[in-house]
């Protein structure tokens, strides 16, 4: 069915944004979920300083430090971060699951030495559709170090780096293990990442390995720092997602549609940190989401890389302003300065917000109706007019309609949102002015990933 702007005036009712009318200024409307808006709400900025603080007591927890310690090191926090998740299994009526996977990392000519064993935590809320094997992470890693990342018995508090993204976690564990989800969501707590990634590049292996349904990988690291080191800038009220341009993971095949398409800053990663974006502007105030077109900062990584290296989709999380005073510094207070990463420095109020994100992001994602399937653009002939047309998936529930979304080539983010019911659109648009995209969306508002478009020649 061809339709030109048809619009159903009771399910435009449900539109989280009134249509922008690109090259000016529109007013914004938000609609947000009730149930969504509660467990942001519900986000407690002292439980997520209580969960920092616990971390902190055990010393360290640098790769290389103690393991059966109960009190001190790496081993000890790994089992408080697995009995702080198991104590939400009772509210999810059995569809929280929580597991230590070991795995092995180091050896020669590597940052650890010789081979040791490690462990990630990874908690599953099992979604309620067993049709639906869709899967959306969100990460942050356990381990801590200080400046000589060897030493396994120095202090390495790791209050932020990445203490607050692990008490993120701990805090979206609690909330949503009291909810059902269409789609599965996991939380990791993943170990190895200042030695080189290894907790995260053993999870994504496993993936690839079972085929897991991975949608969206969200890597949160360092999300409680507000305050800048040498430029003193101070600011909670922004955050960065990082996201990979050209995707790490390409075959010639899809190296060849992102040439053609000229979609190098519309791979799946991209198409994800704009999702967050507006998912998570819409549901917490007082925070922008900063989208940072690159996959990483200068000469540092995270646990998203492996992932995007296997062809996921995964972006990072990042406080906007970085504080070099304290990540990985021994503690110590110098010519009237503070080092080391520890509690007193953590916004607890920023970490909050930024936890608020991530719930926002993965509620959405998890309880949206499948994406659009072969989603295409007509290239038949020359118009000035452009062709969109895509089919309902056969799996989960039945969408409510589609959003058409649509922006200048030369703008980040997505204009217009339009709403049809049908899997066809017309629009009177050249094709090679703008650029376009589909998403599903249900009843309730919940949208789906963002796909975009495959040239066709019909």
């Amino acid at each position: 069915m061809n339709i030109r702007f048809k619009a159903s005036s009771r399910l435009l009712v449900l539109s989280v944004i009134v249509l922008y009318a690109i090259g000016s200024f529109s007013q914004t409307t938000l609609k947000r979920d009730p149930g969504i808006k509660k467990m942001v709400d519900d986000i407690s900025r002292d439980n997520i300083e209580k969960s920092v603080r616990k971390l902190v007591s055990f010393k360290t927890r640098n790769n290389l430090s103690e393991q059966n310690n109960p009190n001190q090191g790496i081993g000890a926090s790994w089992n408080w971060i697995k009995s702080e998740m198991e104590k939400s299994i009772p509210a999810s009526n059995g569809r929280l699951s929580v597991a230590l996977v070991n795995y092995k990392a180091g050896g020669s000519e590597q940052r650890i030495k010789s081979e040791l064993e490690l462990k990630n935590v990874v908690a599953t809320l099992k979604g309620v559709d067993p049709n639906d094997n869709r899967i959306f992470i969100i990460s942050a890693h356990l381990d801590s170090r200080a400046e000589d990342n060897n030493d396994g018995v120095v202090a390495a508090p790791g209050a932020n780096d990445d203490g607050s993204g692990i008490a993120a976690i701990l805090e979206l564990v609690r909330i949503m293990s009291k909810k059902e989800f269409s789609g599965t969501i996991i939380f990791m707590a993943v170990s190895g990442e200042e030695h080189g990634l290894f907790g995260a590049s053993h999870m994504a292996t496993v993936a690839k390995t079972e085929n897991w349904n991975i949608l969206a990988m969200l890597n949160n690291d360092m999300i409680g720092n507000s305050g800048s080191s040498g430029t003193f800038l101070n600011d909670n009220m922004k955050v960065r997602v990082f996201s990979e341009g050209v995707p790490a993971f390409e075959s010639e095949q899809m190296a060849k549609a992102r040439v053609y398409s000229s979609m190098e800053n519309d791979g799946k990663a991209r198409q994800l940190a704009r999702y967050v974006k507006e998912i998570g502007e819409r549901y917490v105030d007082q925070l922008t989401v900063s989208l940072v077109y690159r996959n990483d900062r200068f000469g540092r990584g995270g646990d998203h890389s492996p992932f995007c290296k296997l062809g996921f989709t995964a972006v990072r999380i990042c406080e906007f302003n970085e504080n070099y005073d304290r990540t990985h510094k021994v503690v110590e207070e110098k010519n009237g300065i503070h080092y080391g990463d520890t509690p007193e420095y953590v916004d607890y109020e920023y970490v909050r917000k930024n936890a608020g994100i991530n719930l926002a992001t993965l509620a959405n994602l998890a309880s949206a109706p499948y994406a659009p399937q072969n989603v295409g653009i007509s290239i038949a002939g020359l118009s000035n007019s452009t062709i969109l047309s895509w089919e309902m998936s056969q799996k989960g529930k039945k969408p409510a309609g589609y959003y058409v979304l649509m922006r200048e080539t030369y703008q980040p983010l997505w204009e217009k949102k339009i709403f049809v019911e049908g899997t066809s659109i017309t629009l009177p648009y050249s094709k090679d002015n703008y650029f376009f995209a589909v998403q599903s969306v249900d009843a309730g508002g919940h949208e789906s990933e963002i796909i975009f478009p495959a040239p066709v020649r019909k």
